[in-house]
């Protein structure tokens, strides 16, 4: 499920950049790709998060089909912060810890992006609430519902300040910590919070360039 894996290590890669082009040319602010399990939906986003993030490693694409549209790569490829979030494993038997797993996985992203702390860009204000977002307690997340719900929303904005650029999301599996809230009883509970974290990432973010999500 590894893109730069899979080409660093010259396995066999059925090539599916073309889809990055057809992202691009399309132009939509938020793209739901709904699919079956085990249809490749996990290492097509960590190819576009190879493909936008800034640093990347454009030889990653080196005889790919994306590469023979230099126009686009040049304009698009290493271009935007990149948000990348999975919820493959944000479960749990109550809606507590299933909120608690969706917490962490959110501020161990935001850990990939220490460099805020530090940045220049940002005011004192700015890294406090950047600080909130990782902020542990015995080795625990600590942020409540109500920052959890602004987490991804904040994240893309001090990025945005830091870069000068609006960042790209990407949430892979948006649909694992819903269907076990069905099974597990707390459904309401998770659609609530669901609704508000991505309705404040997706819907009124004026930091977003684009998001994809799967499920």
């Amino acid at each position: 499920d590894s893109f730069e894996k899979i080409r660093r290590n010259n396995f066999y890669y059925i090539d599916k950049t073309k889809l990055i082009e057809q992202l691009v040319e399309t132009g939509g602010e938020v793209t739901l790709f709904t699919r079956p399990r085990r249809f490749g939906k996990t290492l097509n986003m960590s190819m576009l998060k190879s493909f936008f993030e800034i640093g990347t490693d454009e030889s990653l694409f080196d005889g790919l089909y994306i590469s023979g549209n230099k126009e686009l790569c040049d304009k698009y490829m290493g271009k935007y912060p990149v948000i990348f979030l999975s919820l493959k494993s944000a479960e749990g038997r109550s809606f507590d810890d299933a909120r608690y797993m969706i917490t962490e996985l959110i501020g161990r992203e935001a850990e990939k992006f220490k460099f805020l702390e530090h940045s220049e860009a940002l005011s004192e204000n700015d890294k406090d609430r950047y600080r909130a977002i990782i902020s542990l307690c015995d080795g625990k997340y600590t942020m409540d519902e109500q920052l959890l719900v602004s987490s991804l929303q904040s994240l893309s904005q001090l990025l945005f300040i830091h870069y000068g650029q609006k960042a790209v999301i990407l949430i892979d599996e948006y649909d694992v910590p819903l269907d076990k809230a069905f099974q597990n009883g707390y459904y309401k509970e998770m659609v609530s919070l669901i609704r508000g974290l991505f309705g404040k990432a997706l819907k009124t973010n004026e930091f977003l360039q684009f998001a994809v999500l799967t499920g």
